[in-house]
């Protein structure tokens, strides 16, 4: 199972990209499991200053506005 973590507050993009990521790794048959960390220091931990972020296997992959389906398509291509 991919792990993904969707850094930031809780802002409309940040839903919007959890939601994003969920809909296509159900479209594609992707098992993951999706955590959103609000909690500020741990979203400064990873270095992501602009969220949403997305981080996968413990590596920030986005960071800034909603990314789009092919970029999300790519990471659940793996």
């Amino acid at each position: 199972m991919m792990q993904i973590k969707v850094l930031g507050t809780g802002c409309a993009n940040c839903k919007t990209t959890l939601k994003l990521i969920e809909d296509i790794a159900a479209e594609k048959g992707v098992a993951v499991q999706l955590d959103k960390v609000e909690d500020i220091q741990s979203i400064m931990s990873y270095g992501v200053l602009s969220t949403p972020g997305v981080v996968i296997g413990g590596k920030v992959v986005h960071a800034g506005g909603i990314p789009d389906r092919k970029k999300v398509e790519s990471w659940l291509g793996r």
